[in-house]
């Protein structure tokens, strides 16, 4: 007969799985929303989004979660933080504890004001018009402030918002972090923009037929690993990954007949958040051993795929071929060293999505910086554009001449997700890692991409980071699986090495 224990252990595990239904079903309404939602349905859905934004937070706060817990925290299933029922009991205690400080008004309220604000954001951009989007944006700026006094913090109200998406992270550390890393790469950029060996980039702006594009792009993400009997790629004004289940992972990007980057690295890009997601244990799905371990680890495999493998010349030494077949007019008689260096192409840009892999992280900080003055009250609302401006006149000598292609180019905001920014940087720093570990443990990984075999690099992601499931702290894992604690010096040694052999430094 079972004991009390292991009845609260399954009654907890049940409960979860539950819950994750909601937040399933959450999902694909938000996946509907942001691509095939006729734009007058946006105010019904935000009051949609929100009541599961309330019944999920109920389910999450409820009691009897206490309860349980309480009667495990103690018992030999808690014992070890990283077998499968450590995990669970540790990290779901972790959640409760934190979604308890919120008050269900204010988590409702801020999912019901995301949901407009995006709607009015997307106008806004379109129109070239901060004013339109700047009291909905104050609102969520207000509501989150809230939200960080409401969960508590050490040192700064931004803490409380850094660790919804980079667990045990402290802004703090963080800005030192990407304060080294803007630091060494200052004369690296330079250097770069020294060299009198251009790329020559108009190859990538000749004409690609958007079809084309979208058969090309989904034949690039199924050869590296994303099952399309499990997910599918739609389009988008801003893409993203969303899963809205153990077994449905949706895939979105947008596409510009004469820019071939846009949509085909940014399908690389979501293609690795997809990967992750496809890799996780379908088993675990609705518990914390089923989920990902952060944000940051999250971006990390989205940026290797993207850049350590997409961007290298091995990968094209594969795939080149395919694409002159698909884009003749484009491609025929252009050597593979001439497109491998325009897709490598760095100069400062005005747009972090179109950002190359040396100058991306600049793009970061500024938003990174940004945002803690918001919430450490330095700045206003009312003052970020002019704020967003000067930065990217220190940090990238450009300034953009509209708010659409500055202070207005990113969904986030609109969204309330403060504190997520800096985890793009930190899968950079993530990525750059792994792969020099990958490198080691995988004998002639690269010179596998020229031949088309990809499979190796996704089993030893899925062993060593998709698995684990949130067994370990982001710090810990890359400790875990590297030997050695986050460093910036991996990508810098990445990045000199590569665009120094590019541009003949």
């Amino acid at each position: 007969m079972p004991n009390s224990e292991s009845l609260a252990y399954e009654s907890l595990t049940s409960y979860a799985r539950e819950t994750a239904l909601l937040v399933d079903i959450q999902s694909a309404l938000f996946w509907d929303e942001r691509t095939y939602m006729p734009s007058v349905g946006g105010d019904y859905r935000a009051e949609q989004l929100a009541y599961l934004s309330g019944e999920i937070h109920r389910r999450q706060t409820d009691p009897r979660q206490d309860e349980w817990l309480a009667e495990l925290e103690g018992s030999p299933l808690a014992a070890d933080p990283a077998s499968d029922a450590g995990c669970v009991i540790h990290q779901l205690r972790r959640d409760y504890d934190k979604k308890t400080k919120l008050p269900q008004t204010l988590v409702e309220e801020i999912t019901r004001t995301g949901s407009l604000a995006h709607n009015v954001w997307v106008e806004a951009r379109k129109a070239n018009d901060f004013a339109r989007f700047q009291p909905l944006l104050e609102k969520m700026v207000d509501l989150k402030r809230q939200e960080a006094e409401a969960i508590g913090y050490d040192d700064q109200p931004y803490d409380a918002l850094l660790d919804d998406y980079e667990p045990g992270a402290k802004t703090a550390e963080v800005a030192q972090v990407l304060g080294g890393l803007r630091e060494a790469l200052v004369p690296l950029v330079q250097a770069i923009a020294d060299s009198p060996h251009r790329p020559d980039v108009s190859i990538l702006q000749r004409s690609y037929p958007i079809e084309a594009q979208r058969e090309f792009g989904q034949s690039g993400a199924a050869a590296i690993g994303f099952d399309f009997d499990a997910g599918r790629l739609d389009v988008t004004a801003h893409p993203f990954c969303c899963g809205v289940g153990p077994h449905d992972v949706r895939l979105t990007t947008r596409y510009d007949e004469h820019a071939f980057g846009d949509a085909f690295f940014s399908i690389l890009h979501e293609v690795g958040h997809g990967i992750y997601d496809q890799g996780l244990p379908a088993e675990h799905h609705g518990l914390p051993t089923g989920e990902a371990v952060s944000l940051g680890i999250h971006e990390s495999q989205s940026r290797m795929w993207e850049n350590q493998v997409g961007r290298s010349l091995s990968f094209w030494e594969h795939l080149y071929p395919q694409a002159q077949q698909a884009f003749p007019a484009a491609l025929d008689g252009v050597p593979l060293d001439d497109f491998y260096r325009a897709v490598n192409d760095v100069r400062p840009s005005l747009v972090r999505v179109d950002a190359d892999e040396v100058t991306y992280n600049l793009h970061v900080l500024v938003r990174f910086e940004l945002e803690t003055a918001l919430f450490d009250r330095s700045l206003e609302v009312a003052d970020l554009p002019e704020a967003w401006n000067a930065k990217y006149r220190e940090y990238l000598g450009v300034e953009s001449p509209t708010d659409s292609d500055g202070v207005l180019q990113d969904v986030h905001w609109s969204e309330g997700l403060f504190g997520y920014f800096p985890t793009y940087a930190l899968g950079n720093l993530y990525a750059a890692q792994f792969f020099e570990q990958a490198q080691a443990d995988i004998p002639g990984l690269e010179a596998g991409f020229a031949e088309g075999r990809f499979t190796e690099l996704c089993e030893w992601l899925r062993s060593q980071i998709h698995s684990q499931g949130r067994r370990f702290a982001p710090a810990d894992l890359v400790e875990r699986v590297t030997g050695k604690p986050l460093s910036h010096q991996c990508l810098l040694d990445q990045l000199t090495r590569k665009f120094g052999g590019i541009y003949r430094l």
